[in-house]
């Protein structure tokens, strides 16, 4: 399983203190299918706890999801700050869930190599495929 951020969200969990160690347990949550908010067409809602605090006021994660194969970290907001997302916000991200999700490695690769996307770490290194 690949996990991966966009660049946006990566600004924005470097940001928040948010590790790759708590976005590969959101993922390994969804992998059980423990998810928060399933938006539909591989869109699904995670929540994310504060350093040192509970999820309740936590962060929420949008991710690009795929069972056993890739998430795409997409989009992250801080639950008092925002409620939820706008309708042209999800319909957007469903739009944009096939592409990512049927591209083969090689585009995958080079959207990592484009700096469009950063893959999540598993102890400090990356996962190739």
């Amino acid at each position: 399983m690949r996990i991966f951020k966009l660049a946006s969200f990566d600004k924005f969990a470097q940001k928040q203190d948010i590790s790759d160690e708590s976005l590969r347990g959101a993922v390994e949550h969804a992998e059980k299918g423990l998810i928060d908010a399933d938006l539909g067409d591989g869109v699904i809602k995670q929540r994310i706890a504060r350093q040192g605090e509970g999820k309740r006021g936590g962060f929420r994660t949008i991710i690009i999801f795929r069972s056993m194969e890739r998430a795409f970290f997409v989009y992250g907001f801080a639950k008092n700050e925002q409620e939820n997302i706008r309708r042209d916000e999800r319909t957007a991200l469903k739009t944009l869930a096939p592409y990512l999700l049927n591209l083969p490695e090689e585009g995958v690769n080079a959207l990592v190599e484009d700096g469009a996307y950063a893959e999540v770490k598993y102890n400090g290194e990356t996962v190739q495929k």
